[in-house]
């Protein structure tokens, strides 16, 4: 089974003061599109939100808008992916969600995973 690898968009663009905040959806794009080649071997789900919302999925990419908390949706993923048996990791600094996934069985990565300091 192909893993599941979920990307929390808002915390990995915040783990990089370049200027993200000036233009979050066109950060949250910018992390998509660098996601987007990576290659095979895994379907990747970015998980957007807030003024993110609205940044569409390209190949490679599944973009998730979440209707409330990213936090949330990212959970409710990972327990979908849990309960069909998938593995799953997790890009994230938050360490609360950190929690909330690996109750699920899901690894967990930091940002850095994604995108390495610039």
């Amino acid at each position: 089974m192909e893993p599941l690898l979920i990307v929390d968009a808002a915390n990995v663009v915040g783990s990089v003061p370049d200027g993200w905040w000036r233009d979050r959806r066109g950060a949250a794009e910018r992390l998509r599109d660098r996601l987007a080649l990576r290659g095979a071997g895994e379907e990747i789900v970015l998980v957007v939100e807030g003024a993110a919302r609205g940044v569409a999925s390209v190949p490679g990419v599944r973009v998730e808008a979440a209707p409330g908390s990213g936090d949330d949706r990212i959970v409710e993923l990972v327990a979908a992916a849990s309960d069909a048996g998938r593995p799953c990791l997790v890009v994230t600094a938050d360490r609360g969600l950190r929690e909330r996934v690996r109750a699920y069985g899901a690894e967990c990565a930091g940002p850095r995973t994604v995108r390495p300091a610039e």
